[in-house]
């Protein structure tokens, strides 16, 4: 059923308003996938703050073309769905990675992380990265080591003295 100038419109806008609310976009083909694939995927990105929508070719392109995106024509080929991660990067990618492995119905065509293009390599090492906390704590962990080593070299004199001084105040074991 072809739709009307105004729910095109309407499409259009809501594309955008998706768009401008992410922080990546993965662009999927899915032809073959039935309604049961559908809602395990989108289930599965909503857990880590993602959203998962069929859209119509003319209308996604024109939508990343006004949000200053370069869209290579395979990006909308075929049948396109677009993944929009609205938290985090990593996990949302891990996220649709798992959700679609085991449906070769599903291809992944490429997508979007700020203003780069990413090929669909890009995107599969994007969800090999560990999620945002991890990231945290791992940068956390670094940004500690050096003042934990001050603190243990400035204490080591006063350890080893106080050690000294316990050493000549015990009685030696004959």
């Amino acid at each position: 059923m072809a739709k009307t100038k105004q729910q095109k419109e309407a499409m259009l806008s809501e594309y955008l308003e998706w768009l401008g609310k992410s922080k990546a976009i993965v662009l999927v083909e899915y032809s073959g996938l039935t309604m049961k694939n559908l809602d395990a995927i989108r289930a599965k990105l909503r857990e880590v703050g993602g959203e998962f929508h069929i859209v119509k070719n003319t209308l996604a392109k024109l939508a990343l073309e006004r949000m200053g995106y370069q869209v290579p024509e395979s990006f909308v080929e075929k049948s396109t769905a677009i993944g929009f991660a609205f938290a985090d990067p990593a996990a949302f990618t891990k996220a649709l990675m798992e959700a679609t492995k085991g449906l070769e119905s599903v291809k992944v065509k490429g997508g979007y992380m700020d203003a780069m293009t990413l090929t669909p390599t890009q995107v599969k090492a994007i969800a090999e990265l560990p999620p945002l906390p991890v990231v945290r704590s791992q940068l956390l962990g670094v940004l500690q080591a050096p003042a934990n080593k001050l603190v243990r070299t400035l204490a080591e004199p006063g350890r080893a003295l106080a050690y000294v001084i316990r050493a000549h105040h015990e009685p030696v074991a004959a």
